[in-house]
């Protein structure tokens, strides 16, 4: 196996941590996680090792509902609060060596801290993961960034109420969201999902959401097919649906992203990426976000 796939992951949260990290062959991505905040310096290392088994999925967990899956579906945590110091959610990251048609290994990791960086990354195919590592404590919206070690494509999308369907979720191969589409919301916690394959004939290629009946008439009679959950689940608003399209001459899509910063919302649309106008907390008082994909 080449020496350029990644092996391991870990944070450091002091000076004390990042020169023992250094010193045990570990590469720091220089981008602060606590930017912003004037709190505790926190960085994401990685270590690439000859030999060794790639790591292919990499989430974070914003609370205790969300780690009992990732442990049961044998993630490794790196048990380092991304929010050390700074308040905010306690944010733990966890990365997993997978064998299904879905693990493909992570050649690099990157961060990215604005609005602006974040369509060219896209573009050039790498996946942002869904769990702003600033959630709830103000400062940037900080995402962690994986290239692959090949091209592939979303092949499948789905969602879940709350945690009882995790593990097996995560066996199956899926990358949850981490971020919760009701979020302020009240209601139940309510993720998105993705696969990926890096067969192109399996990919999705189009996406759409519905807020209300004409728009679930108008998105089937378009062939496109429901993703079951209501991603309003347990709260006051409208039904909100994901829908997305397996056929057509559309191109095959690589990447999606939950967009909750309203900088990017513009900044996405002036890019020319696809983006879905359609507010997933419509009708209710929870936090306005919307879906984008390339």
């Amino acid at each position: 196996m080449a020496t350029h796939l990644i092996t391991k992951l870990n944070v450091s949260t002091s000076k004390d941590e990042e020169e023992i990290l250094g010193a045990n062959g570990y590469q720091l991505i220089n981008s602060d996680l606590n930017e912003g905040t004037g709190k505790n310096r926190i960085f994401i290392w990685y270590k690439k090792e000859c030999g060794l088994k790639p790591v292919t999925r990499i989430q974070f967990s914003f609370n205790d509902g969300m780690k009992s899956g990732l442990a049961d579906a044998g993630y490794e945590l790196v048990d380092k609060d991304l929010n050390a110091g700074a308040g905010g959610d306690r944010i733990f990251m966890w990365y997993f060596y997978g064998s299904t048609e879905s693990d493909i290994p992570i050649v690099n990791i990157e961060v990215t801290k604005g609005a602006n960086e974040e369509p060219a990354l896209l573009r050039d195919g790498w996946e942002r993961l869904g769990c702003d590592l600033n959630r709830r404590v103000g400062g940037k919206y900080i995402y962690l960034w994986v290239k692959r070690e090949k091209p592939s494509y979303i092949c499948e999308i789905t969602a879940t109420v709350d945690y009882t369907g995790d593990k097996q979720k995560f066996d199956l191969g899926f990358t949850r969201v981490d971020e919760d589409t009701n979020r302020g919301a009240g209601g139940n916690f309510v993720f998105l999902w993705y696969r990926r394959s890096t067969d192109k004939s399996k990919a999705l290629t189009a996406l759409n959401a519905s807020t209300d009946f004409q728009e679930n008439v108008r998105l089937q009679n378009e062939d496109f097919k429901k993703v079951s959950v209501n991603l309003n689940s347990g709260t006051q608003g409208k039904d909100v649906f994901v829908w997305y399209l397996t056929e057509g001459c559309e191109s095959q899509i690589k990447n999606m992203v939950l967009l909750i910063n309203h900088e990017a919302w513009t900044v996405y649309q002036k890019a020319g990426v696809n983006f879905v106008d359609k507010n997933l907390n419509e009708g209710n008082k929870g936090r306005k976000m919307y879906l984008a994909y390339e």
